[in-house]
């Protein structure tokens, strides 16, 4: 496992690759403009939108991103880690695992009182390694998709 760094404006080409690969994954298709948004987002120092990425021999191989947001139930903000993709080629080494705990501990830093995290009930193999690094909710998600 190489090093997990913030990302950087001249990342924009490999976190595109990676961000293809997740959408690829999950079946879904992102207009390249919210695309766009969300790279100039994740870089804007005012933003609550964070992204790290696993990067091996120079070449990044997985991303995160994390978003902090309040909570009526604690005073300390929540993190949600939205979105978390590792390269095929080099999944079952730790990047995963290691995505996640930069996360953690960027919350922990910025004082947020818990990092939560959904999946799709198939994904197996991430369940597998969420499992062990943290615990089910029980709570199920239902939503309202809306025009935009």
């Amino acid at each position: 496992m190489g090093e997990i760094r913030a990302l950087e404006r001249g990342d924009k080409q490999n976190w595109q690759k990676l961000w293809q690969g997740y959408q690829a994954f999950y079946e879904v298709s992102i207009s390249p403009e919210v695309s766009e948004e969300t790279f100039e987002r994740l870089l804007a120092p005012d933003e609550p939108m964070h992204c790290a990425l696993a990067v091996e021999d120079g070449e990044p191989v997985g991303l995160v991103h994390y978003i902090f947001h309040r909570s009526t139930w604690t005073r300390g903000d929540y993190c949600y880690l939205q979105d978390l993709f590792v390269d095929a080629a080099v999944r079952g080494r730790g990047t995963g695992r290691a995505l996640i705990e930069h996360v953690r501990e960027k919350a922990e830093a910025a004082g947020a009182s818990r990092v939560y995290w959904l999946t799709q009930e198939a994904n197996h193999d991430a369940r597998a390694l969420y499992d062990k690094v943290a615990e089910r909710s029980g709570f199920i998600q239902y939503r309202q998709v809306l025009g935009t």
